[in-house]
């Protein structure tokens, strides 16, 4: 850990790769025995507040009164290019017509409705919307369709609402970006790691594609690769500029650049009709020995421009990640919920070690994400491979301190009887050297033990969990519900128990 990042790069939505870009639409809708005037001017007060909170914004011209507004509106703005929708009711608004335009709209929808706004007005131009926005919620539910969305204060004045419809382009995104992804795996689930085996029905069911290979096949697409010798040149270059003093090893570069070119190639080849492509690769036992090296720097790489690379052919892992970064537009990383920090860490700190765990992976976490790191070797893999030698071909991790700041833990898992459940915990990377190998950092999430007995273990969770670059919780748990998610599992403050906890231990 001697070796500080001095540059970072700055992600914009067009800078991250394999993202999706949100252009929201905006309906505004009138009951016929409302003036349509009053949602038309409310919906104009509505955008215009909303404009500099999200990327993109389309008002759609016409205000929907019947279904064939609806379907007329639903037209327009999917000519536009827009994938997410606001349906605002300006007024009471037509329950049918709102149902069908959200039922009919190819992407995630979001209902609000508009606040009253003086008492000066409210005897002649009183909207009803509060009223109004019950009965578009049933009718949507008669209909058992996606949920739309609904923030927690639906109703609102515009700037209010610009920023739900802040939130809603995030959590759009999100829900867009699984609906549209594709999980390469490479190799079978590792025998010895069965929290990696899990039924993939349910990522079908969610519209994710999945497609699974052997290493053989990664194996042959490396070899192929390996003739393109001026662009490995130039990934190995990169590479090289990227680590500068950490780069150990620049012998080890040119393998390392082809691997990369393989899986990139790979994925621009075999994307289908899907747009985004996240991996979950197998990278260990055979793999140190047949390509002569670990994969991990090359997978932080992927991961830094917003490809996940998921260890040990973890699907739900590659997932998880992969909807974290859809949340934060910023990379993120998955590690192992690995161990328990020892008190003799935490001297001056305040901190508790029942608040407190160390995530670690052995080299997969981006240069972005690390206060500084270095290309090293996997230790574990270098006793077990090399019994503790000169380091050849367990060569290849990326180690550091994880940059400080706050993060979300996040996971989307299969049970064994193809289940979908969740868990979603805000805290952060405490400022704490974990003074051990990987690429490592000490989080801070209060009341953890509890948290990790009673949901992470007592609920079945695998040891790979994503890990933000910010606190996105809410985001995350509106579009795991969007995707048709109730099993949700957050932590639960003292006083409050847990399913099955026992009261005379907590």
């Amino acid at each position: 850990m001697n070796v500080a990042i001095a540059t970072e790069r700055k992600y914009r939505m067009s800078e991250l790769q394999n993202t999706p870009d949100v252009k929201m639409a905006v309906v505004g809708v009138s009951r016929d025995c409302f003036p349509i005037e009053l949602t038309g001017r409310r919906l104009d007060k509505l955008v215009a507040a909303s404009e500099s909170k999200v990327s993109e914004i389309y008002r759609c011209s016409i205000v929907v009164e019947n279904e064939v507004d609806a379907a007329k509106a639903n037209q327009e703005i999917t000519e536009a290019g827009c994938n997410a929708l606001v349906i605002y009711l300006g007024n009471f608004g037509p329950e049918n017509p709102i149902a069908k335009l959200a039922q009919d709209f190819s992407g995630p929808v979001m209902l609000i409705s508009a606040a009253e706004e003086s008492k000066s007005t409210i005897g002649t131009d009183r909207g009803d919307a509060l009223c109004g926005l019950m009965n578009a919620s049933m009718a949507c539910g008669l209909r058992q369709m996606m949920k739309p969305y609904i923030p927690q204060r639906p109703c609102g004045l515009p700037e209010e609402l610009a920023e739900c419809i802040s939130d809603f382009e995030a959590i759009a995104r999100v829900v867009i970006g699984v609906k549209n992804l594709k999980l390469i795996g490479f190799g079978p689930r590792p025998h010895d790691f069965l929290a990696c085996n899990a039924p993939i029905q349910p990522l079908f069911n969610m519209g994710v594609e999945v497609m699974e290979n052997s290493e053989l096949d990664l194996f042959s697409l490396y070899k192929e690769a390996g003739s393109q010798t001026e662009r490995i040149a130039e990934v190995a270059a990169d590479m090289k500029a990227e680590l500068g003093e950490g780069c150990t090893y620049p012998d080890l570069l040119p393998k390392l650049a082809q691997f990369e070119i393989a899986l990139l190639d790979f994925m621009e080849a075999n994307k289908g009709t899907s747009e985004y492509v996240a991996f979950a690769d197998k990278c260990w036992p055979a793999f140190e020995f047949e390509f002569g090296f670990t994969p991990c720097y090359v997978n932080s790489r992927l991961a830094g421009r917003g490809i996940p690379v998921a260890c040990e052919v973890d699907l739900y892992g590659a997932l998880s990640e992969y909807m974290v970064q859809c949340a934060t537009l910023q990379p993120a990383t998955l590690l192992d919920i690995n161990n328990s920090v020892p008190s003799d860490m935490l001297e001056g700190t305040g901190m508790k070690t029942e608040d407190l765990h160390m995530g670690f992976h052995c080299g997969n976490t981006c240069t972005e994400c690390m206060a500084d790191c270095k290309l090293n070797y996997q230790v574990i893999m270098n006793r077990l491979m090399e019994d503790g030698g000169t380091p050849d071909i367990t060569r290849g991790t990326l180690e550091g301190m994880i940059k400080p700041g706050d993060t979300t833990l996040f996971r989307l898992q299969s049970s064994g009887d193809a289940k979908l459940k969740s868990y979603i915990a805000e805290g952060e990377f405490a400022d704490l050297n974990p003074e051990t190998f990987g690429s490592t950092g000490v989080v801070h999430i209060p009341g953890f033990y509890r948290f990790y007995r009673h949901v992470l273990v007592g609920k079945q969770f695998p040891h790979h969990g994503a890990y933000s670059r910010g606190k996105v919780g809410k985001i995350l748990f509106a579009a795991t519900q969007m995707l048709g998610i109730s099993d949700i599992s957050v932590p639960l403050p003292e006083g409050q128990l847990y399913a099955g906890e026992n009261p005379f231990e907590a």
